[in-house]
């Protein structure tokens, strides 16, 4: 492929230590994730006295806040694809500062509507690229045995910055507004760029080799070698162009592997960015909570997730190492991860005269188990194709944003109109995990699939 010797990853110097045999390190740029979650959490909290200061509906509310999911989904496809060729260094930190930027102007622009989409938007570019671009680091540096460890502690960092979010959001904005949330969290994303440019600066030996993934090998236990390091003076707008063009685009949508993660990611992203985004609001008109209680108990579901994250990534590892099938250990994560929200979701819905606590229970059970899919489907990628993993995830991590433009909106609207959060919130959220567990059961594969080879083949079949 044309490409091939200039697709190339720079090394980061290790940081966190992941538990098993070899003890690898996680690059220490994977670690913003929990700092990029915030941009979604914080406006979670902020729109009810947006909402009251405005005198917005909540369809009105719902659309600022799918707003943010539009920039996502832009910036699935393009993350991943420049995460491929430049690396996840560079991809991250350009994230981080829009991030910063978009987020730091939200309260001068609050009052003027397409102003405020824009920036949101613009926050949803910033966080999109670093699903791919963390996706593309493990796959590359990370072997099957750990992956699930891998991504859990990477991506359930999330699940922290939720934690963070939402804990330090309520008395920031009561104390000092809502406007003082967004100048805060802007200002500490663009603090988090100085300190890593520094910190990157002080060690110039990280890019100086570079890792040349045609040159990158796993061995049938997993495990990922690499030979003596290249280097790359950068890409040029033609070579990239012909990145793009040597991408198997039509070999991923003929694999039903792929489209059973397309189809699941969207599932699962419905329930959970509309659960992200709506549940202070509903702990808050539903169970009668004040802000700061109903951000306080919004808390239960990611301290939930983190502790359920630990727990299911050593379970499928340990699974996989004893010599269980990886599509069958992905299989049995997914659908515990599906079937678990299902379940308590439709207990909350059933109108059985619980008390608020028990519904809360229910809730932060339900959607705490929901974290066993980073041993699931977010490990999936990676296991049928390392060199285009980052690709594949920017691919079913775009579908999945739809539920954040269309899910976030729609449930603003019926609560409108049917007044009901159980027909709003949960039952559409119910209908994704039982079909996506079956299409997940069906169709799921963990199988390594060379789509390079494909195409060759294709190719030459057709020039037959």
């Amino acid at each position: 492929m044309a490409m091939a010797a200039s697709s190339a990853l720079q090394p980061e110097r290790c940081l966190l230590p992941l538990a098993g045999p070899r003890r690898r390190m996680l690059p220490p740029r994977l670690l913003v994730l929990p700092h990029r979650r915030r941009g979604a959490v914080n406006l979670s909290v902020a729109i009810i006295p947006m909402s009251h200061q405005y005198g917005w509906s909540s369809s009105t509310a719902g659309l600022v806040q799918s707003s943010f999911f539009w920039g996502y989904a832009l910036s699935q496809l393009p993350g991943g694809w420049l995460a491929k060729l430049i690396g996840g260094r560079t991809v991250l930190k350009a994230g981080v500062l829009v991030w910063s930027l978009a987020t730091a102007v939200i309260p001068v622009v609050a009052g003027f509507m397409p102003g405020l989409v824009l920036s949101r938007i613009l926050v949803g570019i910033g966080e999109g690229v670093s699903p791919s671009a963390a996706t593309d680091l493990i796959a590359r540096t990370i072997p099957l045995q750990e992956r699930s460890r891998a991504v859990s502690v990477v991506f359930g960092g999330l699940a922290f910055g939720s934690v963070l979010g939402l804990l330090f959001a309520p008395p920031i904005i009561q104390n000092l507004g809502w406007e003082s949330v967004f100048y805060i969290f802007g200002l500490l994303g663009i603090i988090w760029c100085l300190v890593f440019e520094s910190v990157q600066e002080l060690q110039p030996g990280d890019n100086e080799d570079i890792l040349n993934l045609e040159n990158t090998s796993a061995g049938s236990n997993g495990h990922v070698s690499s030979s003596v390091p290249s280097k790359s003076s950068g890409s040029s707008l033609e070579e990239m162009t012909d990145s793009l063009k040597d991408v198997p685009w039509g070999e991923f949508f003929k694999s039903k592997a792929v489209w059973a993660m397309i189809y699941t990611h969207f599932c699962g992203s419905w329930g959970h960015y509309t659960c992200l985004s709506w549940l202070p609001t509903f702990f808050s008109e539903e169970l009668n909570l004040n802000l700061t209680d109903a951000a306080w108990v919004s808390i239960l579901p990611p301290l939930g997730s983190m502790v359920i994250t630990s727990i299911a990534a050593p379970f499928a590892d340990n699974l996989i190492s004893s010599g269980v099938d990886t599509t069958k250990v992905r299989k049995i994560c997914q659908a515990i991860a599906f079937l678990s929200p299902a379940a308590f979701m439709m207990l909350s819905s059933v109108d059985l005269g619980l008390p608020p606590w028990v519904v809360v229970a229910f809730l932060t059970g339900g959607i705490s188990l929901s974290n066993f899919a980073l041993s699931g489907l977010y490990c999936t990628h990676q296991d049928i194709s390392r060199e285009y993993a980052s690709i594949l995830l920017g691919i079913t991590n775009t579908v999945g944003a739809v539920p954040g433009i269309v899910g976030v909106a729609l449930v603003g609207y019926l609560v409108d109109t049917t007044h009901s959060w159980s027909m709003s919130l949960f039952a559409p959220s119910i209908f994704f995990y039982l079909t996506g567990t079956a299409v997940w059961l069906t169709f799921a594969s963990s199988e390594p699939q060379d789509f390079n080879k494909l195409a060759s083949e294709s190719l030459t079949e057709s020039d037959q």
